[in-house]
């Protein structure tokens, strides 16, 4: 029973880091009340007979490698961009990345 206490209890440690997507372009976010910081978008237009999902890429463009997915409905927030190229995270800071901004409904927010 302790041993697997201790397992869960590591794994608890582990799981955060693993979170946390390695990026070949990094860009910051900023989230204050003093600046714009990163603005509120939906996925949105993705074909769901077709790939059905905006491939989370780690730099901006589709040279990078694929580290996640997005879906039609999901929120984002945009931070940066690069040409057609947007740094998004999604849910917790640590899962970032950049996808084609043709997939994205803008908002205020």
């Amino acid at each position: 029973m302790i041993r697997i206490l201790a397992f869960l209890f590591a794994a608890s440690l582990i799981a955060p880091a693993a979170l946390a997507q390695q990026l070949d372009v990094d860009f910051e976010i900023v989230e204050d009340d003093q600046a714009a910081g990163c603005a509120g978008s939906v996925v949105a237009g993705l074909n769901p007979s077709g790939d059905g999902f905006l491939a989370v890429r780690s730099g901006p463009g589709t040279e990078y490698r694929q580290i996640d997915e997005l879906y039609n409905g999901d929120m984002v927030r945009t931070c940066a961009m690069e040409g057609p190229w947007v740094g998004v995270y999604y849910g917790d800071p640590r899962r970032r990345g950049w996808v084609h901004g043709n997939w994205l409904q803008h908002f205020a927010g």
